[in-house]
């Protein structure tokens, strides 16, 4: 058994809403800044599912309830569930019995990359509308939508490499920004304003907190009167041309290292996040303000 603090399964981390020909996914973990736990990815991917399912959705909205969009992977909650069994999705076998470097290799294979690719590869248009913190996970969750919409006071951070970990297990930064730009991301763990990250072309457009959800709605109607299957084929070009300039290719080399840096981590320090947990990272993460 563990000796976590009890954490209510039966509460729903995700919430599901279709309006007017747009579905709007949220995570509604609002007291821990939608830190993203097991049980919140396979729930988003359940209504990313249903969402894909349901023909009079035209476009996918992706937001998180309060203050912040996503502090990122839950290191330190009392829903951390990493050491769970979970209902899988795709072809990985259950992690929460295995040893080593098997144990994380395999959860985050299934549940951070797998899933983040599942994501991508929606075939519906996705919109990501951020606020306030999107960090490390939570980069993750912005960047396999296929635009996003951030609100002036919006930040962007990877600050893993303090672990020792080169950049988070989606590692879609050089992509998302010129490869210079991305060193200086991950060298220094410094916020990107979403001034900065608009000026990168990570970002499509820069909104405020009082009209980031008409801004979206907008947005959304818009890119929903295309035809679907044009959206579609779309999407499939576009992520096509990013594949062969060697976005999954690069991507599966950089997971490898990151469960390289976990079993180092593991073996020098006895913890595979090189001892930092939530608390530790934000101590850490307020010295840059």
């Amino acid at each position: 058994m563990s000796d976590k603090p009890e954490f209510n399964y039966d509460a729903p981390t995700v919430k599901y809403e279709v309006e007017e020909g747009i579905a709007y996914v949220t995570m509604a973990r609002p007291e821990y800044n939608n830190a993203q736990n097991g049980k919140m990815t396979y729930e988003l991917d359940a209504a990313f599912r249903k969402a894909v399912a349901d023909d009079d959705v035209k476009v996918i909205v992706l937001r998180g309830e309060g203050k912040h969009f996503s502090a990122g992977h839950d290191i330190g909650t009392p829903g951390r569930d990493v050491h769970l069994p979970q209902e899988r999705v795709t072809m990985w076998y259950d992690h929460s019995n295995k040893e080593g470097g098997e144990y994380l290799y395999v959860r985050e294979a299934e549940a951070y990359l797998g899933m983040c690719r599942r994501w991508r590869e929606i075939p519906k248009p996705t919109i990501a509308a951020v606020q306030g913190a999107c960090i490390a996970g939570g980069l993750m969750l912005a960047w396999v939508c296929d635009l996003i919409v951030a609100t002036d006071d919006a930040f962007f951070s990877d600050p893993v490499v303090r672990m020792g970990i080169p950049g988070v297990e989606y590692f879609a930064h050089p992509f998302e920004l010129h490869p210079r730009i991305a060193k200086e991301f991950l060298f220094t763990g410094e916020k990107m304003s979403a001034e900065r990250a608009y000026q990168m072309g990570m970002v499509n457009r820069i909104s405020t907190r009082e009209t980031l959800a008409d801004d979206v709605k907008a947005l959304a109607q818009k890119v929903g009167a295309m035809p679907r299957l044009g959206l579609a084929l779309t999407k499939q070009a576009i992520n096509h041309i990013e594949d062969l300039q060697g976005k999954r290719t690069g991507m599966d080399a950089v997971f490898a290292w990151h469960h390289f840096t976990h079993a180092h981590n593991d073996l020098v320090s006895g913890d595979k996040l090189g001892g930092y947990d939530a608390k530790a990272m934000a101590r850490e993460n307020k010295k840059e303000d």
